[in-house]
C-alpha cells in the first residue's frame, strides 16, 4: 500500500527524533562510564605502613565495580524508556505539524479537482506570512489566470470563427442567389437575344460581386496567417500612392495630407491594402463636400497612420463593430455601391500582423476617426507628432 506524503513526512520526523534520541543516549552513556571508572574506590588508611592493601581492599573495588555496573544498567533502561516516550510524542506530534504543514497543499488540490473548462473562477487562498507554500499558491493562481484568460481568448475566437463562417456563407450565397434567379427566370419561357443577353450581365456582375467577396476573404487569411517577408517601407509614401490613385473619387471632398516620413519595417503588399483599404472607405462613406484628413508621423517610437472623414453619424457603441467582417457602416448585409464589409476587417488584421494596433472613434459630428500604430523601424529617428 502506498504511503501518503503525511505519513511519509511522519516517519521521516520520528526518524529523527529517534536517531537524535539514539545518539544522545549513546553519547552520554560513553561519558558516564568514563567518569564513573575515573571515580575508582581508594583506600590507604596508613601511609607509613607496608604499600600492599589490606585485606578488604578487594572488597571495596569489587563492590566499586557492581556499583558502576549498576549506575550504567540503570541508565541505560531509563534512558530507552524514555526514548521510547520521546518517541511516541515525536510520531503524534510530527502527524498533526505535518497534517499543518500541508494543509495549504490539499487546498490547493481541493481547488485543482473542482476546476474545470466552465468553471475556472476556482483560485487557492494564499496564507500569511509569505514563505514556499503561499508562493506555491501565488503561482498556482496566476498559472489559473493564464489559463482563463486562454480559455475565455479561445471562445472569442471560436465564436467570432463562427459568426465568420456563417457571415461569409451568407455572403457568397447572395450572388449564388442572383446567378440562379436570373437563370430560371430567363428560362422559365422563351427567351429571346436580349433576354439572354440580360441574363449573362446578371451572372457576369453576380460572378464578379463573388469574385471580390473570395479575393477579400484570401487576402483576410493572408492577413491573418502573419508576414511572409519584411523590408523596410514609409508610410507616407504608401499613402502618397493611394491618394494618387483614388484620382478623381477625391474631388468634391476637401483633402488635408500631412504626411511624414513614418519608417516600418514590413510586407508592403499588405501595408499598400491596408492604406489603400483606409483610403478607399473614408472616400467610399463620405459626403460631397465632405472632409478627409490624413497624417503620419511617429510617437513614443511607434509609426502612425491616422485618417479621419466624415461622413454618416455612427453610434460610437458601434464603431468597434465595424472592424468585425461583413459588418457595414449601414447596418445592411449587401451594399449596391459594392462594399463588402471586409475592409476594416482586413486592415486590423494586417496592423496585428505586424505587431499593431488599431484604434476606432465615431466623432459626434459623423464619419470615423481610424488610428493605426506600428512598431517604427528605426527607434532612434527623430519623432513627430501626430495630433
Amino acid at each position: 500500500m502506498k504511503m501518503t506524503a503525511r505519513a511519509r513526512l511522519t516517519l521521516l520526523l520520528t526518524a529523527l527524533v529517534l536517531a537524535a534520541g539514539g545518539t544522545l543516549t549513546f553519547l552520554t552513556y560513553v561519558l558516564t562510564k568514563q567518569n564513573l571508572r575515573h571515580r575508582s574506590v581508594f583506600v590507604d588508611l596508613d601511609p607509613g605502613a607496608s604499600p600492599s592493601p589490606p585485606p578488604w581492599a578487594a572488597d571495596a573495588v569489587d563492590l566499586s565495580d557492581r556499583l558502576v555496573a549498576d549506575t550504567l544498567s540503570a541508565l541505560l533502561s531509563q534512558a530507552a524508556l524514555s526514548l521510547a516516550v520521546v518517541t511516541v510524542l515525536a510520531a503524534v506530534l510530527g502527524w498533526l505539524v505535518a497534517g499543518r504543514v500541508l494543509r495549504p497543499i490539499r487546498a490547493i488540490s481541493s481547488a485543482a479537482r473542482r476546476l474545470s473548462a466552465e468553471n475556472l473562477t476556482e483560485r487557492v487562498p494564499v496564507t500569511a506570512p509569505a514563505d514556499e507554500l503561499s508562493g506555491l499558491a501565488g503561482t498556482v493562481n496566476g498559472m489559473l489566470d493564464r489559463i482563463q484568460r486562454g480559455v475565455e481568448e479561445r471562445d472569442r475566437i471560436l465564436e467570432s470563427q463562427r459568426l465568420f463562417t456563417a457571415n461569409a456563407a451568407h455572403e457568397l450565397r447572395t450572388p449564388l442567389t442572383t446567378a440562379r434567379t436570373a437563370i430560371d427566370v430567363t428560362l422559365d419561357g422563351d427567351p429571346d437575344r436580349d433576354e439572354l443577353r440580360a441574363m449573362a450581365n446578371d451572372v457576369r456582375d453576380a460572378v464578379e460581386h463573388l469574385q471580390r467577396i473570395l479575393d477579400g476573404l484570401l487576402l483576410l487569411a493572408r492577413s491573418q496567417a502573419g508576414l511572409s517577408a519584411r523590408e523596410p517601407t514609409d508610410l507616407a509614401a504608401i499613402a502618397t500612392v493611394a491618394l494618387d490613385a483614388a484620382g478623381e473619387r477625391t474631388l468634391g471632398l476637401a483633402v488635408n495630407a500631412d504626411l511624414r516620413p513614418v519608417p516600418v519595417c514590413g510586407e508592403p503588399v499588405l501595408l499598400e491594402q491596408m492604406v489603400g483599404n483606409l483610403v478607399d472607405n473614408a472616400i467610399r462613406y463620405n459626403h460631397p463636400g465632405g472632409d478627409l484628413r490624413i497624417t503620419t508621423g511617429t510617437t513614443n517610437g511607434h509609426a502612425v497612420f491616422r485618417i479621419v472623414n466624415s461622413g454618416r453619424k455612427i453610434p460610437p457603441h458601434e464603431a468597434e463593430s465595424l472592424l468585425e467582417p461583413f459588418v457595414h457602416r449601414d447596418g445592411s448585409r449587401v451594399r449596391a455601391d459594392g462594399g463588402l464589409g471586409l475592409g476594416l476587417s482586413i486592415v486590423r488584421a494586417i496592423a496585428d500582423a505586424h505587431r499593431g494596433s488599431i484604434m476606432i472613434a465615431a466623432p459626434t459630428g459623423g464619419g470615423l476617426d481610424i488610428r493605426i500604430d506600428l512598431p517604427a523601424h528605426s527607434p532612434s529617428a527623430r519623432a513627430t507628432s501626430v495630433a
